[in-house]
């Protein structure tokens, strides 16, 4: 058992009920497409809701999978896709309540390259960055670059981490494209405003012209199912915590937004960090549902990039469940 509940849940002298502590993974806390996640936190959501979140932070959404696979974590705020890769393995791991309704990143040329590589199809021969090996970028951008005619042994790809480090890595010529989220995406293109955004995930549109697609559900909480279903209570009030915080997110600046925001997650720089929000708003979910129609795109895109989903038979409303989401 991986949940635990201090001395009960009665009051005492006056003193809130004791709340049920739960780990969550989180694949770069620094990155804006997890940003709900920390915002739940911030504005006192999880505890209002009965929940001590302990949040963890790692590298990229594959070493959170491997924390709550290695059982150090109980739930992740991770990229959808990772529960139908699972699958694929015949392992049950189920999103429940969503955040992201697009991906939320960016593929830019570093300031080196931006003369050099003007689409994806010219990326042939060079070297690009994903935050971590097995990563959802490095899903997206296989899946791009077939679609562009690239066979993924075509291109070099290395792990440049999230924020400062995918920022350096770009910035320095390190890679020649980089896979990048907001706010680390604004902050190379203020200070590099000729480089080329390649695919921009952010936006309806944008989705629409790299992937085909206008949807594709990205960042989701999501736990084994096991353990949703000993802990049925606990995911409830998890989900509406992050439901609560999208709301918040939807009837709020980015100037408001920013201002909960941590310090260390935004920068020194508040103005970019409010210039990226404004750019990212489009791709958080307005009430936490997963369209089933979006997680059918997700299974697909993973289907022309990834052999072990298209070689296994998944059923995808397994994956996913809105059980959770009040009113559904």
């Amino acid at each position: 058992m991986t949940l635990f509940v201090s001395c009960g849940r009665t009051e005492q002298a006056g003193r809130p009920e004791a709340a049920t502590h739960v780990r969550i993974a989180i694949g770069g806390q620094n990155q804006m497409v997890y940003l709900p996640t920390t915002l739940a936190q911030e504005l006192g959501f999880y505890r209002e809701e009965g929940i001590d979140a302990e949040l963890q932070d790692f590298a990229g959404g594959a070493k959170a999978l491997q924390a709550l696979v290695g059982g150090s974590a109980d739930v992740v705020s991770g990229f959808y896709d990772h529960t139908i890769q699972m699958a694929a393995e015949g392992r049950e791991f189920i999103a429940f309540v969503t955040m992201l309704r697009y991906p939320g990143l960016v593929l830019v040329t570093s300031p080196q390259s931006s003369g050099t590589i003007g689409t994806i199809a010219a990326m042939k021969g060079h070297i690009a960055g994903v935050t971590t090996a097995g990563s959802s970028s490095q899903m997206l951008l296989t899946y791009m670059m077939q679609r562009n005619g690239l066979a993924p042994d075509t291109v070099s790809v290395t792990a440049i981490g999230s924020a400062a480090t995918a920022v350096a890595a770009l910035e320095h010529g390190k890679v020649d494209v980089g896979m990048v989220a907001d706010p680390a995406f604004t902050l190379v293109h203020r200070r590099n405003p000729g480089v080329r955004v390649l695919a921009d995930l952010r936006t309806a549109d944008g989705v629409n012209a790299a992937l085909g697609t206008r949807m594709y559900p990205a960042s989701v909480l999501y736990a084994k199912g096991e353990w949703i279903r000993a802990n049925r209570g606990a995911t409830e009030r998890l989900a509406r915590a992050i439901i609560r915080t999208l709301v918040w997110m939807q009837t709020h600046t980015p100037q408001e937004i920013a201002a909960k925001t941590p310090k260390t997650f935004r920068g020194e720089d508040d103005a970019l960090y409010i210039e990226a929000l404004k750019a990212s708003m489009p791709m958080f979910s307005p009430d936490g549902v997963m369209a089933a129609e979006g997680a059918e795109v997700v299974r697909s895109l993973l289907v022309g990039s990834m052999d072990k989903v298209r070689n296994a038979a998944i059923d995808v409303s397994k994956t996913y469940t809105n059980e959770f989401i009040h009113g559904r």
